[in-house]
């Protein structure tokens, strides 16, 4: 027979329940996939895949009002692992780092004892990760190092800030908002505070605006919409303007450069920051749920938002396109009015009520196609966004909403219909990009229409809101080992008794078994256990009392005392038997009631005149082995009986058995026999009395006078020879029955509420529960061994207290919180890795870091000695046998899409890499590939069109499926064009003031479109003091392009106005006589490196483009602005992949070098040349001694075989010990 193993072992933990109104903001979901949110002054860490408590990190003294987990924006390798760093601030201006998975606090910081209002880690630096900004109230912004907790800066401002937003694109442009409006630093850096006091513009309410009084037509609506002109202002509006900012939120759009976006309970704002104006609204008609929250997402241009009402609603950008004119309608004349975010999804609200309500929302930051709601009663719910393709013909036109598409190309790259792909991987993989107005769609079968919703894949409930009666089931002896699970019995205050499994932390039932606050809870056995409760008192101090006996198996619950109950004195305590036979039932004011526990029946109510009683427990000791041995004898002697003769047989013993046989047919049902069992009480005056109770019989057997340096008596704990008693004045008497000595200790800590001695043999801990904490003594020694008190060590009040197990206590207490903590009652957080979970989670950061980036490797290099595997002992991995399963476990709990994509021979190298950097939640990774397998894709299909020679005469200018938006100056040169003129028409349409006017005119003229610039600048009104120079201007647009000599003193004219400080209107000049070459290099000189990479783009050749765009390869590269990742991506959208290869060889990472030089080489996008192999078998030997490093020898032993000459001492000494080996 197999040994039977049960896992009895309990860490400590904590059982979180609802949450309190400050950690209302405090959540977060990093790019780890783990959520973590504050509950009180803890931070639960849980897993978003299967919904289970990872960690509960518990230092903070106060409410936690903000969590962030740190970036991973960066190159990981042994150096720089993979790691969960998370920062988390509370109310008293507290900030600790944690090391999530050691569960201990890398550094505090404190400044002001004020709530920290917002934090963000720093996520652009190359040098620096450890750079977190924190807002202290009211108005100072702090940048600390989060590693030594040093501040590096701090800065004051006018007004109280409220939160800030960093530009995703520009990370010197942050953007504060505070109780006034909004404040703009353009000149934000980590070295030192930004100066000046920012520039401050004010936010004219949109109540004023008409968007609300939603009109019936849509036309009008439309109208209404354009009349939301400005919103912002650089003038305080005037006194009826103001009303106080209710500005919800403020975030920048990571979907396209220069937006913003601003969020009011009935509405969205689009805000285009090149001209501070409105250019989407987002608006809830009358009978809709107001907005709480919203995410913008990154991959489309598409936002998450929260209602009120707990419902998640996903809104996607409407496309512009010649296509979706349904014959129907007649076409708009001019279709950019406004951007449209449709609803394209939604999830079900939930029950809101006066405790119930929803929190916030997290996305998740690498796929963003799931979010987690969190609720006030500490439940976490995850929905997940799931794809159907559906038909074209079932499509139902009516919804006048454009269909979307699924798009052509999966992890990067473009995918034939027969070829395995995973369409929910992540929101990019799921619909396709927003077609730019005026482009076609390609037209072809490939493209599918899909339909979005959201599934609830997980769910997460907290323990309800307390009171809490808690008891844990009867301890582990050698006799039940084989059945045993911890398990504890919580009763709530709305009458239902939950059960959670205390291994896993788990709820393992939720039984509803009384219709009031459950008062107290004994097992019977390890699966059946009673419980009581009783109603609020009437007028005559009656209640209902409800004692129920539950099985847990079934669930079943009977009434234990039958149809009594009603109007009767409450129950003060029940108390099982050790043997768990009998039962008393202790009440206010009626005597006691003594009850068989195995047949429900009563055996005796005590008489009126029986004393009142104050505390009651039962005695441990019991004649329950005299009497089996005797029960043995008599079945010999009964065995015997029928071979000798009656004479020989004693009196006596004739006599017993007949008791014996009539109590053996008693017992046939529970196969037990009454044994004798003994309680004592104390009563009003401390007189303590001895009972014996035997089958039915009830017997008064000793009284003990009262001890007169005790007060009233409030509780007995009994175990072996030691008897406890604990007063109302915080006296514990010991009593030693064998000495009979009592030795009585003043705790001085008021009424003592419980005492209870700890499971074990011979195990005499005890502890012991006041009104503010507890303690744990020792009453072999009668010393104390640890003590909690509320207010002094911790911030919360002990509600109830039990043991757990011989050396830990379980602690119930006022934030809704259940602990297990060791004897010492230390808050401790635990090792992730001790956990044990039912579920297993895909976390590599969990191992350690050799591990993780082993395992890596193991999944890049597919396929391993020519097959695909996801086994890793087949590989040559010389590691101990535990990290061995520890991987093989990461390994099983990837999901079977994901295993079925990495073991699929035609899955590329591009995609894999693609696919391993959002497994392992990679930032950095994920954006250099996306662009890596984007561009040696497209450059690879453009080759073909001719010899190699002529492949430049290859037109760019029509991109079939071009690079996202949201990756900006990365994109392809012609793509990029059409978004630029989309937005600056749709910034005329908006404009409103003579400004906007005048910044739409700058960018036409930047743009060359000289004639709609020319209709602008004639707009001028006469009485404007720009009128004169409006209309020579307009006059000089128009006849630019005449003689030589004019083209000269044009260029005169810009490189002075330049060299006087106006550069904005010397690159407009040169501009207009087509020298845009020389306005970027002008650019580029006074520091505008982004204006002229935006300006090369939109106005020149690519080659002169190309050049423009790699000297600012050189200044991001040069050290002191140390921006080489950045450099990277944009040589990759150049084409330059040798340079990028030496780039990353040069810093060193050598994993990515040499896996995009294979990429290289599988698409024939580096030539062969001597420099290049010299180079290819540099990288690869660097990264064989790396993966030497890792200890992942049959990965060093491929790579250096690989790299030739420069690897051939490395093979030597990977393959020496293997001969040795062989030798042997």
């Amino acid at each position: 027979m197999l040994p039977f193993t049960v896992n009895f072992k309990v860490s400590a933990r904590t059982l979180t329940g609802a949450l309190n109104a400050h950690n209302k903001a405090a959540v977060d979901w990093g790019w780890q996939g783990l959520i973590a949110y504050g509950c009180h002054s803890l931070v639960v860490v849980i897993d978003s895949n299967t919904a289970q408590t990872l960690q509960v990190l518990e230092k903070h003294k106060a409410d936690v009002v903000k969590v962030k987990w740190a970036r991973e924006n960066y190159h990981h390798n042994i150096g720089s692992p993979y790691s969960l760093r998370l920062a988390s601030a509370d109310v008293n201006g507290k900030i600790i780092v944690w090391d999530v998975a050691a569960g201990v606090a890398q550094c505090e910081i404190q400044e002001h004892a004020k709530p920290i209002q917002d934090v963000q880690w720093l996520w652009n630096q190359d040098a620096s990760r450890d750079l977190l900004l924190a807002i202290h109230p009211p108005n100072y912004i702090v940048l600390w190092n989060a590693d030594t907790g040093t501040k590096l800066w701090k800065k004051s401002y006018a007004d109280n800030i409220l939160s800030f937003s960093f530009d995703p694109f520009d990370p010197s442009h942050l953007t504060l908002l505070t109780s006034e409006g909004i404040v703009f630093i353009s000149d934000f850096s980590p070295s030192k505070p930004p100066s000046g006091p920012g520039k401050k513009v004010y936010i004219s309410s949109p109540h004023s605006s008409p968007a609300h009084n939603k009109l019936a037509a849509a036309t009008g609506a439309k109208k209404a919409l354009n009349k939301v002109k400005i919103l912002i202002t650089q003038e305080k509006p005037s006194a009826e303007f103001i009303t106080l900012n209710d500005c919800l939120q403020l975030a920048y759009l990571p979907s396209k450069r220069n937006h913003m976006l601003l969020l009011y309970p009935r509405e969205i704002l689009i805000l285009d920051l090149e001209v501070n104006q409105t250019v989407g609204v987002i608006a809830i008609e009358r009978t809709g749920v107001p907005f709480l929250q919203v995410i913008p997402c990154f991959q489309r241009d598409g936002l998450f938002c929260l209602h009120e009402n707990g419902c998640i609603t996903l809104r996607v950008r409407r496309s512009y396109n010649s296509i979706f004119t349904t014959s129907n309608e007649e076409p708009d004349p001019d279709p950019v009015q406004e951007l449209t975010y449709d609803l394209r999804s939604q999830c079900d609200a939930i029950r809101v009520t006066k405790t119930v309500r929803p929190f916030s929302m997290v996305c998740c930051p690498v796929n963003e196609n799931a979010a987690a709601l969190i609720v006030s009663d500490g439940r976490v719910m995850i929905w997940e966004l799931k794809s159907a393709v559906c038909n074209r013909n079932s499509r139902s036109s009516s919804s006048g909403v454009s269909p979307l598409y699924s798009p052509v190309s999966f992890c990067g790259i473009p995918v034939g219909v027969l070829q395995s792909k995973l369409p929910d991987l992540s929101l990019d993989n799921m619909i396709g990009q927003s077609a730019i107005a005026g482009e076609e769609h390609p037209k072809g079968p490939v493209l599918q229409e899909v339909h979005l919703r959201f599934l609830l894949t997980g769910l997460l409930s907290g323990l309800p809101s307390p009171q809490f009666a808690i008891r844990m089931c009867p301890p582990l002896t050698t006799k039940n080992i084989k059945v045993y699970q911890p398990l504890l019995a919580v009763g709530t205050s709305n009458g239902s008794v939950l059960v959670y499994h205390l291994t896993s932390g788990l709820l393992h039932k939720e039984l509803s078994v009384h219709s009031c606050e459950v008062k107290g809870i004994e097992w019977t056995s390890l699966t059946g256990f009673l419980s009581f409760a009783t109603s609020t008192p009437n007028n005559m101090g009656l209640v209902r009392n409800e004692l129920q006996l539950v099985d847990l198996p079934t669930g079943r619950s009977i009434a234990f005392r039958g149809e009594r109950g009603n109007d009767e004195s409450p129950i003060e305590m029940i108390k099982v038997s050790h043997l768990k036979q009998y039962l008393a039932v202790v009440f206010k004011d009626k005597p006691l009631e003594l009850w068989d526990v195995r047949t429900r029946t009563i055996l005796r109510e005590m008489s009126k005149n029986f004393p009142a009683i104050t505390a009651l427990e039962w005695s441990p000791s019991h004649n329950l082995k005299s009497l089996r041995k005797k029960q043995l004898a008599t079945r010999e002697a009964m065995a015997r009986q029928t071979v000798v003769s009656d004479t020989e047989l004693s009196i006596v013993e004739s006599s017993v058995i007949s008791l014996l046989q009539e109590a053996e047919s008693k017992s046939e049902l529970s196969q037990n026999i009454s044994a004798r069992e003994h309680f004592v009480f104390t009563d009003n005056d401390g007189q303590v009395y001895h009972l014996t109770v035997e089958g039915n019989s009830v017997k008064d057997s000793a009284r003990i006078p009262p001890d007169g340096s005790m007060g009233s008596i409030t509780c007995i704990a009994w175990k072996g020879d030691t008897l406890v008693l604990g007063d109302m004045d915080g006296n514990l008497n010991f009593w030693d029955l064998k000495g009979r000595v009592s030795r009585g200790i003043p705790t001085h800590r008021s009424w003592v509420r419980k005492i209870r001695f700890a499971p074990g043999k011979g195990n005499q801990k005890l502890i012991a529960m006041y009104s503010d904490g507890a303690e744990v003594w020792d009453t072999k020694e009668v010393q104390m061994v640890s003590s909690l008190r509320s207010g002094r060590n911790v911030t919360f009040r002990v509600l109830d207290v039990d043991w757990c197990t011989s050396d830990k206590v379980i602690l119930a207490s006022d934030d809704g919180c259940i602990r297990v903590l060791e004897m010492s009652m230390k808050s401790t957080c635990f090792r992730m890795d001790e956990q044990e979970l039912t579920e297993p989670v895909w976390c590599p950061y969990l191992l350690v870091p050799r591990a993780s980036l082993a395992l890596k490797a193991f999944l890049l290099h597919q396929p391993w000695n020519g097959q695909y595997s996801l086994d890793i002992s087949q590989v040559d991995y010389p590691e101990n046998e535990e990290i061995k399963n520890l991987l093989q476990e990461q390994l099983n709990s990837l999901s079977n899409d994901i295993k079925k994509l990495l073991l699929d021979p035609e899955f590329t190298l591009l995609q894999r890499c693609l696919l391993v950097s959002r497994l392992y939640g990679d930032e950095s990774e994920l954006h250099f590939w996306t662009v890596a397998a984007h561009y040696l894709h497209s450059l690879s299909q453009e080759k073909p069109a001719g010899t190699p020679g002529s492949k430049e005469t290859v037109p760019r200018g029509k991109v079939n499926n071009p690079l996202d938006i949201c990756y900006d100056i990365l994109c392809e040169n012609a793509y990029f064009q059409k978004f630029q003129l989309e937005r600056v028409n749709l910034q005329e349409v908006k404009r409103s003031t003579y400004d906007h006017t005048r910044k739409c005119t700058d960018q036409l003229l930047l743009l060359g479109q000289t004639d709609r610039a020319v209709q602008l600048l004639l707009e001028t009104s006469a009485d404007n003091q720009h009128y004169y120079c409006d209309s020579l201007k307009a006059c000089l647009v128009t006849t630019v392009t005449s003689s030589g000599p004019s083209q000269s003193t044009i260029k005169l004219v810009a490189t002075n106005m330049i060299a006087n400080g106006k550069l904005a209107e010397g690159v407009q000049l040169l501009c207009l006589i087509d020298k845009a070459a020389d306005a970027c290099r002008y650019l580029q000189t006074y520091g505008e490196w982004n204006r002229a990479a935006w300006l090369a783009k939109v106005r020149l050749s690519s080659e002169e483009c190309a050049d423009v765009l790699k000297r600012w390869v050189d200044h991001l590269c040069s050290p002191q602005v140390n921006q080489k990742s950045k450099a990277l991506l944009v040589l990759l959208s150049l084409g330059c992949f040798f340079s990028v290869a030496e780039t990353l060889h040069s810093m060193r990472h050598f994993d990515r070098a040499a896996l995009f030089v294979e990429a290289c080489l599988k698409y024939g996008a580096v030539g062969v040349t001597e420099d290049t192999e010299k180079l290819i078998s540099a990288i690869y030997a660097d990264y064989a001694r790396s993966l030497k490093n890792l200890g992942f020898k049959q990965g060093a032993v491929l790579f250096a075989s690989k790299a030739g000459a420069a690897g051939r001492d490395l093979l030597n000494e990977l393959e020496s010990p293997r001969q040795e080996q062989t030798e042997e």
